[in-house]
Parts: C-alpha cells; structure tokens; sequence
C-alpha cells in the first residue's frame, strides 16, 4: 500500500483575506486606458493609483491610512499632456514617485508628507528622450536615483533622475513592442519581454544581449483560457510568486523551489469582482505581527481593495523564519557608481521591531550645464588690468544678493507649509 508523501513547506497554509470594507478606498475613477500595466503603486506610506482625468493623465496619491470614501476633489497629481501610462515608487525614497505617459515624457513627482490642497502640477523634473508613448518604468534596486523607462519606440533608456542625464540607452536589442522590463536582485542585469515572444537577459552596461536562447523552460503550468494579462509579482524572501489576471476575479500563488518539480502551486485566493489592476506593497510596509507575508492592492471599477496573505501562526512572537532581512531604504551605491562597474547587493534591514518610515526626504535635481564642456570662446575684446577688481567687487554683490534672496524663498516656502497645515487642521475639524 503506497503512501502520499507531503511536501514539506512552511507556506503551504498561506490563505489570502480581503480586508475589511471600512478599510478599502472607495469611490475611485480608475483609468480606463488601454494599457498592461498595474495601474496602481504602493509602499510603506502611500498608496497611488492612475485614474481618470480630461485633458491630460492624471494619479491620485492617497496617505495608506486615509482609507473610506475619497473626495471627488481630492487633488490628483496631474502634468501629463496625454494618459499616464504606468507609475513606480522611488525603492530608496517613499516620498518620490515616476509616471510615464503617452506625451513621451516621464516625470518624477516630490510627494508632500500632509494633503496638499490642490493638484500638484509640478514635476521635480521631466524627462526626455523617447519619440513614441513610454510604457514601462522601473527603478534600479540598489544604486540611487537610476530609473530605467522603455516604450513604443522599442527603446530601453537608463537615467540618472538626479541630473536629468541619460545613462545608458539600448536602441538595437528589441526589433518590436517591449512587454515588461525587470531588474536582476542587484541591478547588474535586466530580463524583457518581446512582442516576438523572446525572453532576453541584458547587461545593460555592456550594452548587449548576454542570453536568449531558451528552449524549454524548467516548468510549465497550464493557468486558464482567458485572454487576460497575467500580472506577476514576485517576493524573493519566501520565494513565492503571485500571478494576477486582468480581468480575472483570482489571484494565484506557487512556491518556487531549487529541486523539481521546481513549481508548487499553493492555493487561489478568489472573489466576485475582476480585477483592473494590482498593487504589491514591499516586505517594510507589512505587519509582522499578524504573520502577513504580502498584501495586494485590487483594483475595482470604482475602489482599491487591500488584500492580505497570511500563515496561520498560533505564537505572537516574531516569525525568524517568515522574516529574514529585507531590502531597506538605503541606496548601496550612487549612480555614478554603479555606471562605472561596481554591483552591490541590497542594504537590508530586520523588520523583528517592525518597521518605521523615515521621515520626509527631498530629492534635489542638479542639472549639469552643457556649456561646461564646451572649450571657452575667445575674448572679443582685451581685458585690462585695471578691470579686473571692478568685477571681482560686481561679483561679490551679485553672489550676496543671490543669497539673501535664497534665503527670503526659503523663509517664505516654510511659510506657506505652515500655512497649509494650519488649514488641513481646520478642514479636518470642521469635519
């Protein structure tokens, strides 16, 4: 008599649970734009969502714990000329955020801590470079400030978004439509998808394709018959895989292992509604305390609903083994760093305390200016000597004015920022 032998995993309980109603974020125009992405980004302080807006695309930033019914009012972060595409939260600043848009531009956006008060219209900066709609963003995993864009021109730029440079752009490597767009665990490699049904690894800095020819792949899993995009989302600390489809009601999830059968599916977390898009909070912005080991954020026609995986654990202790050290918010190297050779692997950090966002940080742009390397023109006319300390006094004034007009903007922003609270708090009571 033979005997079913079990496999042995720590995962093979997860279930998933929606979140309670009061906990959902209702009365949300999601967009309605033709278009593969999640439609929806989320970290340990912020939940953005793409939504629909006249004249121009248009993404609403929500604080996570602003949850309920959202105003129709509320302000949208708005700039783009055409539909916004896909958005992507900054894995090293949870206050900045990238869009991409059918106008060919991405924007990176300084996100306040308090609700502003009307749309922010303003990018920290915009950039440029592609001839046909950007569809795709990614942010490099360890090294600050690198975001890599892809769109319909079939073009894979790599930026420095604290420069408005471009690193790296690989024009000759996709002769059609690129799907999807993924980072390796440091950031030394990239892994696309082709509308030619070609799975390419690229060393983006080397510039060329360092594997393609994938004959058969270690596990194939037949999934349904529907049509739908599958939306995958990895977590490489429990090695489980979710795999959402859009326009699907069901979220699937499959353990990956070393030894074959190498795929294990787990279970199918289901409900009544489809889903428009998906959101993946970070391992930081989890509660270790309820042994949640990933939360998903479902879009619906008009709502975002939190969904949460769970092991069932009868302690209240910390779970070591559900939570090894995770990627933290500190940046391993700088981008120029990381241009010139150099791979680090994540700065973890341990979420045994649990896990605290860090307060408001700014990203500052320093734009380099392109006359510098050009070599300096003649003088048109000679210069005395005795001209010299005329300028050197002019531009010592100039400088001094230039500070104590720096220092009048300053005083001023602090002003309005103090203002506009002072409001949010009387709104707020007035409530």
């Amino acid at each position: 008599m033979s005997r079913r032998v079990v496999r042995q995993s720590k995962f093979r309980h997860v279930f998933g649970q929606a979140a309670k109603a009061d906990q959902a974020y209702e009365d949300i125009r999601v967009s309605k734009v033709t278009w593969d992405s999640s439609f929806c980004a989320v970290n340990p302080k912020f939940l953005a969502i793409i939504v629909e807006a006249g004249g121009g695309g248009a993404f609403i930033v929500l604080p996570l714990a602003k949850t309920g019914r959202v105003d129709k009012n509320y302000p949208l972060v708005t700039g783009h000329t055409a539909p916004v595409l896909d958005i992507d939260w900054c894995p090293h600043n949870d206050n900045v955020i990238a869009s991409a848009s059918d106008d060919t531009t991405i924007m990176v956006w300084q996100i306040p801590d308090y609700t502003p008060m009307r749309n922010i219209t303003e990018p920290i900066i915009t950039l440029e470079g592609h001839s046909k709609r950007v569809g795709i963003l990614s942010w490099h995993p360890t090294a600050r400030n690198v975001l890599l864009s892809a769109g319909g021109d079939n073009v894979i730029i790599i930026w420095n978004v604290g420069t408005g440079e471009v690193l790296l752009s690989l024009d000759d490597m996709h002769p059609d439509i690129i799907h999807s767009v993924c980072w390796n665990n440091n950031g030394s490699l990239l892994a696309t998808t082709c509308k030619d049904k070609t799975l390419r690894i690229v060393d983006p800095r080397k510039g060329q394709v360092v594997a393609n020819n994938f004959e058969e792949p270690v596990a194939l899993q037949e999934m349904d018959t529907s049509n739908g995009v599958l939306l995958p989302f990895y977590d490489p600390d429990s090695s489980i895989i979710y795999l959402c489809g859009k326009g699907d009601s069901s979220i699937r999830y499959f353990e990956i292992t070393d030894e074959a059968p190498f795929v294990h599916y787990l279970n199918t977390f289901s409900s009544k509604e489809p889903q428009r898009g998906m959101g993946f909070m970070p391992k930081r912005g989890l509660d270790v305390s309820k042994c949640e080991i990933a939360r998903l954020y479902k879009l619906h026609e008009r709502k975002c609903e939190p969904i949460i995986m769970i092991v069932p654990r009868k302690s209240d202790l910390f779970q070591d083994d559900l939570y090894p050290d995770t990627p933290g918010p500190e940046p391993a190297l700088e981008a120029d760093e990381w241009l010139s050779g150099q791979d680090a692997e994540p700065v973890l950090i341990s979420l045994r305390d649990g896990y605290v966002p860090p307060k408001h940080r700014e990203l500052r742009v320093t734009k380099r200016n392109i006359l510098d390397a050009r070599p300096p023109s003649s003088p048109r006319r000679s210069q005395s000597a005795s001209d010299a300390p005329l300028q050197q006094h002019t531009l010592e004034a100039l400088l001094e004015e230039i500070k104590a007009l720096r220092e009048q903007v300053q005083a001023q922003e602090q002003r309005i920022t103090a203002l506009e609270n002072m409001l949010c708090e009387l709104v707020d009571g007035t409530d």
